[in-house]
């Protein structure tokens, strides 16, 4: 997991756990471009983590970024 995914995860997390749903999505579609449909599965999927921490959402947002590639 590259250092830029961390330091994404460490913003996202922060805009997340202050419940700014709102900035966490123009996060993803203006820095990370990711569509509004993945972004609504980033969200539900760092919601449901049973610890989440920053390399967690890394993984997560990784994941995605490489299926969109696909």
């Amino acid at each position: 997991m590259s250092a830029t995914w961390k330091y994404q995860a460490r913003r996202l997390k922060q805009m997340i756990d202050s419940n700014n749903e709102t900035h966490a999505h123009l996060y993803m579609e203006h820095l990370l471009l990711f569509p509004v449909d993945i972004q609504d599965r980033i969200i539900e999927e760092i919601s449901h983590l049973p610890h989440c921490s920053s390399d967690a959402i890394a993984n997560i947002l990784g994941h995605y970024s490489i299926q969109e590639l696909k």
